[in-house]
């Protein structure tokens, strides 16, 4: 009998449960650690679910023509032209992955750092994640001359690497792939016939619009599958539904066709209500557009005030240009940390800032980093409040950083690491 495949509770939702414990316990947390969008429903986006509350039928496995059709004009308003049919919805983007990697077949190329799950599902699919290092500042996808020398080698061992997974803009450094950088990988994953999977769902939570990621379906059409959905954007992780943008031609149609077939012995069909709450969320009326505008404005604003306490502190840390992710580099203060504290990795650092400070963050061994990096992982979107009314008020505020609460948590980050590394600095 052939042995499960091993798997670990994934570090992000491990993390979120251990919160829980803590706070309930009466433990006093500034929780860094994992990237859900702490804010209210949009109350428009709620009232679509309600009204749909009464479709209880399965649908197409695909997802229904009304969402297929809205997801199709939210990319083409992005420049990416769809055809409804080659779009394939599913409860969350997530599981969407997961189906795309066994649709597509063997092993994967995955950024070194990279979101939690991309390296767990090829394993749970039987394949095998091959790791290639990002280049500085250029998150979410592997160097493009890295990607080329990792897939020739694998092939000349015997392995069989037929898809490469990027994520734009990038879970967990915040940062950008350039256009240079994404067209180079298109030209490879081309001359290496690899499957492109750009995972596109911080694409609306983009800084500025200088800033914008560019997706590898500009370069490579034809081998590019996109996928989003509303988690991030419109903070509605519970409702579970993304979607995917399969390329137009023959092999795009197969490989939909393998995707919908895997999607129909797993998951049947999305959630019905949630496909036409989600409808309404991809055409983008003006009070979906507004409700994002604000996110990001919030995100921005707060995720960059909480990177100004890490550079001060001495870690290195590439301009944050999206979303609510920063991933400080510890590096610069090794030999400090290591004498002062005993720290030498990043599990420990994680370690001490939880036990001592109350401080959750991730190591950067969750997102695939070696146990001696000092890289670690901070989510600020935590950090608005503690109840709908106060997140809100952090939304509609002119300066959320103003706000006791949001000015608490932020002071509460610069507070621990100060405390932490000021007497490694005073000691140069």
């Amino acid at each position: 009998m052939t042995a499960p495949v091993p798997v670990a509770m994934s570090a992000t939702l491990a993390a979120d449960e251990e919160f829980a414990r803590r706070r309930l316990a009466g433990e006093r947390v500034l929780f860094l650690a994992t990237g859900e969008i702490g804010l209210p429903v949009l109350p428009e986006l709620g009232e679509q679910l309600a009204r749909a509350a009464h479709r209880n039928a399965y649908g197409p496995v695909a997802g229904t023509a009304q969402l297929r059709e809205a997801a199709a004009g939210y990319w083409g308003r992005r420049g990416l032209a769809t055809d409804a049919a080659d779009v394939v919805c599913g409860p969350g983007s997530k599981p969407l992955l997961f189906a795309l990697l066994m649709a597509v077949g063997g092993d994967v190329v995955v950024p070194v750092p990279s979101w939690v799950s991309y390296a767990a599902h090829a394993r749970l699919a039987g394949l095998r994640p091959i790791p290639v290092p990002i280049r500085p500042g250029q998150g979410g996808v592997p160097d493009p001359a890295g990607l080329r020398a990792q897939v020739l080698e694998a092939r000349a061992h015997g392995r069989n690497p037929r898809a490469v997974i990027v994520t734009l803009p990038d879970n967990p450094t915040g940062t950008i792939a350039g256009p240079e950088t994404v067209r180079e990988l298109a030209q490879v994953a081309r001359e290496l016939d690899l499957v492109v999977i750009s995972d596109e769902i911080y694409g609306d939570l983009v800084f500025t619009a200088g800033h914008r990621a560019v997706s590898p379906a500009w370069f490579a059409p034809e081998r590019t599958v996109v996928t989003t959905g509303l988690t991030k954007n419109l903070a509605v992780g519970g409702w579970r539904l993304g979607v995917a943008r399969l390329p137009a031609g023959a092999a795009g149609s197969a490989l939909r066709a393998r995707l919908v077939s895997i999607a129909s012995q797993i998951w049947s069909s999305a959630a019905a209500p949630v496909q036409a709450a989600a409808a309404y969320a991809l055409a983008e009326p003006p009070e979906v557009l507004d409700r994002v505008a604000a996110s990001r404005r919030l995100h921005e604003r707060v995720a960059r005030k909480v990177a100004e306490a890490f550079v001060a502190a001495g870690a290195e840390l590439a301009p944050v240009r999206a979303t609510c992710y920063l991933y400080p580099d510890f590096e610069p203060l090794r030999h400090g940390l290591s004498r002062v504290h005993g720290v030498t990795g990043a599990d420990d650092l994680a370690r001490l800032l939880s036990t001592r400070y109350g401080v959750a963050l991730l190591p950067g061994t969750a997102f695939g980093e070696g146990s001696r990096s000092l890289r670690i992982r901070a989510a600020t979107s935590r950090l608005y409040g503690e109840s709908d009314a106060e997140r809100s008020a952090a939304l509609a505020a002119r300066d959320p950083l103003a706000l006791p609460w949001v000015k608490a948590a932020v002071d509460r980050a610069t507070e621990v690491l100060t405390d932490l590394t000021a007497p490694i600095r005073s000691a140069r």
